[in-house]
């Protein structure tokens, strides 16, 4: 039996290439490690282009060989596309639905469900790009990012065939076809980089000319000479190449770009020398074919475990774990591949096998639509649950872009940062970050009942850490020099600082030096409030999914220790800084507070360590008398 959707030697060929399999497991192992350990491998992300060049490869050598014999059709070509692709990705998508069904929130069941219909439209390329990057944090928690490439491979399907009939039937020369939609494509990847990196990402358009490259091999092919002198040398290349990707390549480079001429010229050199010794010996290994022959099940089912898994711990996976849910993913390859694939894919084709496969399909898209319809089937899960667990940020009343800025955009704080009434005193300056910015709440809740001004001067990201670089926010340092010479005109009584304090401690020391040396105020260090190591909103969807109850009032489950107020204590105030424990005011032997009450809006954490304003208010209700001093509090008394 001819297995004519198995790899061959050339396009004139329908020999068997096993070494080609040895690529595949090359790139999904690239892509696996990367996704489960990112830090090992950070360029591992090009296991996906070389997937393309050797998907133009195939795909163009099948066509043309058909097309020479005259004897190519369209429906058959989409007939062992359907085969090959369909089966899969059926069970994985199903699989995704039934998981985040039992562990997802209404909300992002509903985008998740989406995306499944996307997916079986095979547009998730464009989905994708309208939600958000490939490296970013939301992306990160999406079970279906990876099928991004499928989308493009199968939007490649439609339209490079045709092309390569009119071509054929106009007697164009299939080569120079490939050749100049492959430079257009690589010239437009190259033009948008810059502008529009997510876009130049996802695109059709921009990631053409990687298939492309396969594609003009293959027709290029009689033109390769394939002695084992000169095969030996472009293998060596080729390796070399997608190593020094693999190793070179980060998440913050522009890519595609011209970084991804490595993978893919690295995998089209190694594709066009089968006579080479590595290509014969290692690529051609039983166990490299092995891996290849599951490469695509396997790409398919690792990344919905790998986020599912997170999901279910509610937090990042370990390394143990990591390999655990990477040999979890090859076993049901396997299963995928020998139970799944084999049945379908393999044998006579039949017009009802077909039928079958585009019918499933449908059914999974509408079943995926009925999610989406009806809001993520909302009534999973109790009205309270739902409610904490998709409280946000409650940035409305820190004054976003005014007084806690984006110091990626701004750099000036608005008029209104000081309370106009100057004649309110205490004047409290709240210097520090967003954390900061969350005091503002139960702050000007305090002013109902005390007589103290506000000045605010919060900056996203950025600790009030004088002459510190602070990673990923390049204008804090100069933020910072800005309030300090606002704190010399405006004189308030008491400066407030607060933040993320985890680093740059001498820094904040720096700071409350040259607080007490050139204004008369003092100097009150705010520790950091509890944190939730996966986020209190997630503990309290994942302690109703554990226990079927709303999580207690307090529990430690799920918090830090208290393990940085010593710190900060025996830093700071040898330099006449005034230290309060924000984490021995949220906690008690019982723990630390997770809810004032029943209701939603009294959780007091909305994410790892913002306050809500029950929150914010709760917190300095707490403290607001020591931080105005005994004469305030007195006086409030």
């Amino acid at each position: 039996m001819l297995r004519t959707d198995w790899p061959m030697l050339s396009p004139r060929s329908d020999r068997y290439r096993p070494d080609i399999d040895g690529l595949r497991a090359i790139a999904v192992m690239l892509v696996v490690n990367f996704h489960a350990f990112p830090e090992a491998i950070p360029g591992g992300f090009i296991g996906v282009d070389i997937f393309f060049v050797i998907s133009g490869f195939l795909i163009t050598g099948i066509v043309t060989r058909e097309l020479a014999s005259d004897r190519f059709s369209l429906l058959r070509f989409y007939d062992r596309r359907i085969r090959r692709i369909f089966p899969a990705l059926l069970v994985v998508l199903l699989a995704v639905l039934v998981l985040g069904f039992l562990w997802m929130l209404p909300g992002p069941y509903a985008r998740l469900s989406a995306d499944v219909v996307a997916s079986a439209a095979f547009a998730a390329n464009i989905a994708l790009l309208l939600q958000s990057g490939y490296f970013g944090l939301e992306a990160a928690r999406n079970p279906l990012l990876h099928l991004w490439s499928l989308g493009i491979e199968e939007q490649f399907y439609l339209v490079w065939p045709p092309i390569l009939m009119l071509a054929a039937r106009l007697r164009i020369g299939l080569l120079g076809v490939a050749a100049a939609i492959g430079l257009a494509s690589f010239v437009l990847n190259v033009a948008l980089i810059g502008a529009n990196p997510v876009a130049t990402f996802y695109l059709p358009f921009t990631r053409g000319w990687e298939l492309l490259a396969g594609a003009a091999l293959a027709c290029a092919w009689d033109r390769i000479p394939q002695d084992p002198s000169s095969g030996n040398w472009r293998a060596g290349l080729g390796m070399v190449l997608i190593v020094i990707a693999a190793a070179l390549l980060d998440p913050h480079r522009a890519f595609p770009g011209w970084w991804a001429v490595l993978p893919v010229a690295g995998g089209a050199l190694l594709l066009s020398a089968p006579s080479a010794w590595g290509v014969r010996h290692l690529l051609a290994s039983p166990p490299m074919v092995r891996i290849g022959l599951i490469s695509f099940p396997l790409y398919l089912w690792h990344w919905p475990l790998l986020v599912f898994a997170a999901t279910i711990k509610f937090a990042p996976l370990s390394l143990i774990e990591g390999q655990l849910v990477v040999l979890a993913s090859a076993l049901l390859a396997w299963a995928t591949y020998r139970f799944v694939e084999i049945p379908l894919r393999f044998g006579r084709s039949t017009r009802l096998r077909m039928i079958g496969l585009g019918a499933a399909m449908v059914l999974i898209a509408i079943a995926g639509g009925i999610v989406v319809d009806r809001g993520g089937l909302a009534s999973r899960l109790p009205p309270e649950i739902r409610a904490m667990a998709e409280v946000r940020p409650q940035s409305a009343q820190w004054r976003v872009h005014t007084c806690l800025l984006d110091l990626a955009s701004e750099t000036t704080f608005a008029d209104d940062c000081v309370d106009r009434d100057r004649d309110r005193r205490p004047l409290v300056l709240v210097w520090g970050d967003s954390a900061a910015g969350a005091l503002m709440p139960g702050l000007r809740k305090a002013q109902e009942t005390r007589d103290f001004g506000i000045a605010q001067l919060t900056s996203s990201s950025c600790i009030p850490a004088l002459n510190a670089d602070i990673a990923l926010t390049p204008n804090c340092r100069a933020i910072n020099d800005k309030v300090l010479a606002l704190v010399r005109q405006i004189q308030p009584d008491i400066v407030l600082l607060h933040g993320a304090f985890a680093q740059h401690l001498d820094h904040v020391g720096e700071t409350v030096t040259a607080l007490k040396q050139e204004t008369s105020a003092r100097v009150v260090v705010l520790g950091p409030v509890p944190g939730w190591k996966r986020g209190l909103p997630n503990e309290v969807l994942r302690y109703y999914l554990l226990h079927h109850e709303l999580i207690p009032q307090r529990t430690f489950q799920g918090a830090t220790t208290n393990g940085y107020d010593a710190t900060m204590r025996a830093a700071l105030v040898p330099l006449g800084a005034e230290l309060i424990s924000a984490w021995e005011a949220l906690c008690e032997a019982e723990g630390c507070l997770t809810r004032v009450s029943d209701d939603a809006s009294d959780l007091t954490t909305s994410d790892h360590a913002h306050l809500t304003e029950k929150g914010s208010i709760f917190l300095v209700e707490s403290i607001i008398d020591r931080v105005l001093g005994e004469r305030a509090a007195d006086a409030a008394r």
